[in-house]
């Protein structure tokens, strides 16, 4: 006799669904690919990592990282963050996974307020972000970027998203 519960998916094929899902939410905003800027998930988690590069530098006589390149990492993080919370239980249901371009409209920033704390070194740099509130009309979203140290974080952000209409 069966319970009529279903098996549980192979992590492998979950694993592979979920990558697939912030690869496809991801190649929907072409700055991301400019900068490099790559995203690392642990389970609902994500992670943004800024590499390196000599362009992303601002002043090259301390050198420091350029603030709008912080200022876009740190935005996007918050983006691509909700847009993840808002893919999560379509994921999880075992939904198609989205293509580019099919995955959800990302939020419109409404504003974004960022806070230098240190300067930012030659190197790569990690960003998460922490959403506070999300409703139907906006969602607000913290954002915390570090080098070597999260304990001593280079730029920490807040801002507030126009959420995309769901009705339609």
């Amino acid at each position: 006799m069966t319970s009529g519960r279903l098996a549980p998916e192979p992590i492998q094929v979950v694993k592979q669904r979920r990558d697939e899902a912030l690869a496809a939410l991801v190649g929907g905003v072409p700055y991301i690919g400019f900068l490099g800027v790559r995203f690392e998930r642990r389970g609902d988690e994500l992670t943004a990592i800024l590499p390196f590069a000599d362009s992303l530098i601002g002043n090259p006589h301390l050198p420091a990282l350029h603030g709008g390149a912080t200022a876009a990492f740190l935005e996007m993080t918050a983006i691509i963050s909700l847009g993840w919370a808002m893919l999560w239980p379509r994921i999880e249901g075992g939904a198609p996974v989205p293509g580019p371009g099919e995955g959800p409209v990302l939020p419109k920033t409404i504003d974004f307020t960022i806070d230098y704390l240190r300067t930012g070194l030659p190197r790569d740099a990690y960003a998460r972000a922490r959403i506070t509130r999300v409703g139907r009309r906006y969602a607000s979203v913290l954002a915390e970027a570090w080098q070597d140290n999260r304990d001593r974080p280079i730029a920490q952000a807040a801002g507030h998203f126009l959420m995309p209409d769901t009705d339609g």
